[in-house]
């Protein structure tokens, strides 16, 4: 059995709440509440509101990035697009734009949102026999896209669309291969 630590189970707690219960307009000692915790020890362990909601941004992405590997994309962009997953999508711009505009507490989001991405895609276009020389530039344009239409489904709630959009991009690439 694998221990976690309290940190580990505090912001499992959290991820869950945020993705059933869109908890980020609360004050932190709501969030704590919600979560069964103080808010002296989400500071302890995040540093503030913002800490806590970018580690919780910073996990799904890395749960998203593992999910990644064996996976088809279209079947990966359905499971980017689930329902129980908009919530945190939300969140995830709402944090970047912050980042961006050097909102203490959120910078570290900025850490690796880029690059962390790019190895995993890579790889993934080398299965699907993108020659080597092509994979670098064909990563960043596959992330690009998928967040600018995941930013798009969760403004303007078309999934339809976002789909289609989707299955336009990737049928290029199956052209490629």
């Amino acid at each position: 059995m694998i221990e976690t630590s309290p940190r580990d189970r505090l912001l499992a707690a959290a991820i869950d709440h945020i993705a059933h219960h869109r908890g980020t307009e609360k004050s932190l000692r709501a969030l704590a509440a919600d979560l069964g915790t103080s808010h002296r020890m989400l500071i302890y362990h995040f540093g503030s509101k913002e800490g806590l909601l970018t580690a919780v941004a910073r996990e799904v992405e890395a749960r998203q990035r593992a999910a990644l590997t064996g996976l088809d994309p279209a079947e990966f962009w359905r499971r980017l697009t689930d329902d129980d997953l908009r919530a945190n999508e939300r969140l995830f711009f709402q944090l970047y734009g912050q980042a961006l505009g050097g909102t203490p507490g959120t910078t570290g989001l900025l850490d690796g949102v880029i690059d962390d991405w790019l190895g995993p895609i890579e790889a993934l276009l080398a299965e699907h026999g993108v020659p080597e020389a092509d994979r670098a530039a064909h990563a960043r344009l596959g992330l690009a896209v998928a967040r600018g239409l995941l930013l798009d489904l969760v403004t303007t709630g078309d999934r339809e669309a976002v789909d289609a959009a989707m299955a336009h991009f990737l049928a290029r690439y199956r052209q490629l291969a």
